[in-house]
């Protein structure tokens, strides 16, 4: 059986690295990307920012107190999902099979490649290759398998490489900090320093069934990273992968409003199907099948993101472009394509925290009251509408392909 070889590529702060190549005079200087006033978040920062105790997820005011001869800037969407897809077509031309897991960071399966060329050549020409096409830092670590690589990458940075030889697993990590094991969040973390737990090498001399006792199945899981165990696969990235919805009226329809309603209404509820997923999309498709059968669709990339007033806009703006007016409509539909996994976070580039806070507060209530819980009035006139008009047939059919 052949002995798995897996690499973790990550670019290295990777807003802030954008902005810098679109802006050379920001190089050297402490640099945070969020929302610019002081309910914003700290989306990225730089590395000089760091030294300052700035992090991601911290309050910009906070940042701002912390350092104040930092710049921020608002960020933006669209050129760091262009760079992103950028960097996917490179790897997608190079390797057999790979992984996006977020904006910034994939895993690549080697697997077997040492036969035709040295897989830590390979992935050093790869690495390569991208510096030079996007003048974007990427840093890489190799091992056996994806926890291993992940905490590899972390050492290389910034703009860095690692091979950790297959074997050595345990010696590499021993001196590391518990922190660096994916899983050990802050609770978990200090729990385990109270407990006299300061470096991975303790969780690998403890036995599993202590740390099970103390944190149950998580325990076990962690035991596993620390003892450099894991045969989680790679799972194929796939553009085509989407969520969609759609809508067969019983009566074919000429209302606009209330076409408009339901692309609302299914917006909404595939977006937060995302967020429960912990999922984002660059890609949003309007499907309109008319009296006559006649069906069409449009399409268009838009930012990685997940909320909905970003989703609803886009939607709203396919459908008007879309949409043959005096033709009466049979089914409308929407999809949610080219999805990686990834918080949505990072559309914090303007001040609203309030909106994102309001936000995981409505998806709690659809969480424990169900998705009608909580909705928009537009997609409650819906329901409203349907007392009094041959809508009420409507039905909704949700996939994931």
């Amino acid at each position: 059986m052949l002995e798995r070889t897996v690499t973790h590529m990550d670019l290295d702060t990777f807003f802030v690295s954008v902005e810098r190549k679109l802006h050379p005079e920001l190089n050297g200087k402490p640099v945070l990307v969020g929302g610019i006033g002081d309910r914003g978040v700290v989306a990225s920062c730089s590395y000089e920012a760091r030294t300052y105790g700035v992090h991601s997820g911290m309050s910009m005011k906070m940042a701002r107190q912390l350092c104040s001869e930092a710049l921020v800037i608002r960020g933006d969407h669209e050129q760091y999902s262009k760079y992103s897809n950028i960097i996917t077509d490179i790897i997608k031309d190079t390797v057999p099979v790979y992984e996006k897991t977020s904006i910034d960071e994939f895993y690549i399966d080697l697997t077997g490649m040492d036969k035709f060329f040295g897989c830590f050549k390979f992935a050093t020409e790869l690495r390569q290759r991208i510096i030079k096409e996007t003048a974007l830092p990427i840093s890489l670590a190799m091992s056996s398998n994806k926890t291993v690589a992940k905490i590899g990458t972390g050492q290389a940075k910034p703009n860095g490489q690692l091979e950790i030889i297959h074997g050595t697993e345990k010696d590499f990590l021993a001196p590391l900090s518990i922190k660096k094991i994916p899983m050990v969040g802050d609770k978990t973390y200090q729990l385990l320093r109270n407990m006299g737990v300061e470096k991975i090498k303790t969780i690998q001399e403890m036995p599993m069934e202590l740390m099970q006792q103390v944190l149950g199945e998580n325990g076990i899981s962690i035991w596993k990273k620390a003892n450099g165990i894991d045969t989680s696969p790679i799972e194929p990235y796939d553009e085509r992968k989407s969520i969609s919805t759609e809508s067969t009226f019983e009566k074919d329809t000429i209302d606009v409003a209330f076409l408009k309603q339901m692309i609302i209404s299914m917006t909404e509820k595939l977006a937060y199907q995302l967020r429960t997923e912990n999922k984002l999309t660059a890609c949003i498709t309007i499907k309109i099948r008319y009296a006559d059968f006649n069906t069409y669709t449009m399409q268009r990339r838009i930012p990685y993101t997940a909320l909905d007033h970003v989703l609803i806009e886009k939607a709203k703006e396919l459908f008007d472009k879309l949409f043959q007016k005096r033709l009466l409509v049979r089914l409308i539909g929407i999809r949610f394509s080219h999805l990686i996994q990834g918080n949505y976070q990072f559309n914090l580039f303007d001040d609203m925290r309030e909106k994102v806070l309001l936000y995981d507060a409505m998806d709690k209530l659809r969480d424990r009251y169900g998705m009608d819980a909580i909705q928009r009035a537009s997609a409650m006139q819906i329901k409203k509408n349907s007392f009094r008009n041959p809508f009420n047939g409507t039905k909704t059919i949700g996939d994931l392909v």
